[in-house]
């Protein structure tokens, strides 16, 4: 996809970590903040995968800890996607990679991000004209576990190892997976999703602990 290899070459490139505040780049808005903390505290979050299948693959913030720099700085929100730590670009790398960038910046005072705004739950419109269109991913438990590339559903911007909201107007959070199938499997026309990673999710509901970087 040249707009996506435009995007992610621009996001490693010195002219992006010159660039000023709020720019557009192919549509993306981009936001340059800067958190205060002292020597030696770590940042105060959580970040978590986007899902196989973004845009722009890079990490997002899961959770901020109360009280902790990033969450007093007033510029970071839940959903957010992090482009750049101090010049050091994010985006393509694994998660632990990025955790370990984030880990590194103790030791530091100020630093600077790049960050896109987004809401923490992701709108999916999958365009479906009749039954005999695959929807072209596979769930498990409410959670998207495969992607056919090209698909109907990738194109409606299905994420890998995002958990289902949300169908048509539906809640499928308490649905069990039969059911989830079953709406799914009959969906024809436009099917409006509502997703998160999985991850996010298990954090927003209390099933797992954050754990603080």
């Amino acid at each position: 996809m040249p707009r996506l290899s435009q995007t992610l070459r621009f996001l490693q490139s010195p002219s992006f970590r010159q660039a000023q505040s709020a720019l557009i780049v192919f549509g993306v808005c981009l936001c340059q903040v800067y958190i205060e903390k002292q020597k030696g505290e770590i940042l105060g979050v959580v970040i978590v995968e986007s899902g196989w299948g973004s845009i722009l693959p890079t990490v997002i913030i899961a959770s901020l800890m109360h009280g902790g720099p990033a969450a007093k700085s007033g510029r970071l929100n839940i959903g957010n996607q992090i482009m750049t730590v101090n010049g050091t670009s994010l985006v393509g790398l694994p998660l632990s990679t990025c955790q370990s960038i984030i880990k590194g910046l103790k030791a530091q005072s100020r630093i600077k991000m790049n960050i896109v705004r987004c809401p923490p739950v992701t709108m999916v419109l999958i365009r479906r004209p009749d039954l005999r269109y695959q929807l072209g991913f596979s769930v498990q438990n409410g959670i998207i576990c495969s992607l056919m590339r090209g698909g109907i559903a990738e194109r409606g911007g299905v994420r890998v190892g995002h958990r289902i909201i949300e169908i048509s107007g539906q809640s499928v959070v308490a649905t069990a997976h039969e059911k989830i199938v079953h709406i799914l499997s009959n969906a024809v026309g436009e099917i409006h999703m509502k997703t998160m990673p999985a991850a996010m999710y298990r954090l927003l509901t209390a099933q797992e602990q954050p754990v603080y970087i």
